[in-house]
This record gives C-alpha cells, structure tokens and sequence, in this order.
C-alpha cells in the first residue's frame, strides 16, 4: 500500500484552507487519511480544518492503539469525525475570531483488504478500480439536493452559481451527520480524496484517465493538481491518493 498527499492554494486565493494528514501503520498493512476545507472569515477557515483532521487522525490512531477497543473500522471513523467536529464547535464558542467557522471532512480507514470512509460536505472520494471509476461519497449541497430532485441537469450543476453552497459542514452545530460506507479493495485499485477545488475544476473521468495512468500515487496526484491549475485553480485545491 503506497500513499501520497498535495494541497496547493490554487491561482486566485491568497490563503489555503485546506488541510490533509496521511500515516500508514501496520507495516503498510493500513493508512488512515483526512482531507478538510475550512470555511470562515480571517484565519477561522484554516482553523477550522487543521483542528477537524488533526483531532480526526488523533482519535484514529488512539482507537487502533486500544488492543482492548473492539470497534469496526466504519465505527471508528464514525467517531473520529464526531469528535473532530465537537472541537471545531467549542472553539468557535470561545474564540470571538472563530465564531461561525466550520470545515468539510473526508476520511478513510483502511487494513489491508477492507476500508472505511466517512464525509460531511463537498469533499469527496473516489474509487478506482478495474479500469472503472466510482464516486463513494454524496455532496452534501443545494446543487446535489437540486440534482437530486431532477430540477437541474448535471450540466446546468457545473455552472450554477450556488455550488459551493454546502448543507452541512463539521463544527456548525454541537451535533454532525455524517455518512459512511464500507469498503472493499483489491490489489491495483486506487482510493482518491479531493477537495472541490479539484471536482470543480477536472471532471470523474479525468479523475479516472490520470488515476489509471500513473502508476505512484505521487505522480496521480501531481497530475491531477497540474491540470486544476492549468485552468485556472480559483479555490484550494488538495488531493490524496492511496494505491493498493
């Protein structure tokens, strides 16, 4: 198992609120990795993400070091993401210049064969296997609900002007719900996480193309950022890819 991160500010904003964390464990056996994008004013979008994966990675690796801790890998990211957003939530309460801040999260679990993921918001991860690439998780957006219903087209979606409208983001209320989902992996495929500064500005089946292409997670990621700069990057972009 092979894993490699990149986050970039991208061509338009002067700060990258985006933050991701990466480790393997069990001899490569396993990875766990977070990828955030924070929202807020000042500095408070960048809070906001770097305590979510800091406190989601910490709560992980806490789990996984308890031998008596019998929880599913799906349990375990479950919680991790509730206690990274409890701590977002807290320090937007004590901290004025914090107040209203929250973040985007995705994660994985991961032990040889078997993987879980868990996200809140737009960021999302991808699955590429045999040749074929499959979306996991499901925008929480107003674009999505309006896909959803049937009342726009995915191509009216690309352009709408209210995209970036998220419905539900870690660390607003004292409570977050998140969906996750089990995984199972075979040997060549690739586990993806991106931020929508990525899926806004390269499409699934480029997503694939490139994924499919390299053959080090390093190179699919730096690929991947390349072309979202090439066009223009107006939003943070950050791209995390594990090869199994």
């Amino acid at each position: 198992m092979e894993g490699f991160g990149i986050t970039h500010r991208g061509m338009v904003r002067k700060e990258n609120q985006d933050s991701f964390l990466m480790e393997t464990f069990d001899e490569g056996r396993g990875a766990a990795l977070v990828l955030c994008d924070g929202m807020g004013g000042a500095q408070a979008g960048s809070v906001a993400s770097s305590m979510a994966s800091e406190t989601f990675m910490s709560h992980v690796k806490a789990c996984l070091a308890d031998k008596n801790l019998k929880l599913g890998l799906d349990e375990i990211v479950r919680e991790a993401a509730q206690y990274a957003n409890i701590r977002v939530f807290d320090r937007s309460f004590t901290d004025f210049s914090c107040l209203g801040m929250g973040t985007t999260l995705v994660g994985a679990l991961v032990r040889d064969d078997e993987g879980a993921v868990v996200n809140v918001g737009d960021s999302r991860a991808y699955l590429v296997s045999d040749g074929e690439i499959r979306r996991i998780t499901k925008d929480h957006s107003f674009v999505a609900e309006l896909l959803d219903r049937g009342a726009l087209t995915p191509e009216q979606a690309k352009n709408h002007p209210q995209k970036n409208l998220i419905t539900r983001a870690l660390g607003v209320e004292s409570k977050v719900n998140c969906d996750v989902f089990k995984l199972k992996f075979s040997t060549g495929d690739r586990l993806l996480l991106c931020s929508d500064g990525l899926s806004n500005m390269v499409s699934d089946n480029e997503i694939l193309e490139q994924a499919v292409k390299a053959e080090e997670p390093q190179g699919i990621c730096e690929s991947l950022l390349n072309m979202a700069l090439d066009r223009g990057a107006p939003d943070n972009v950050t791209v995390a890819v594990l090869i199994f």
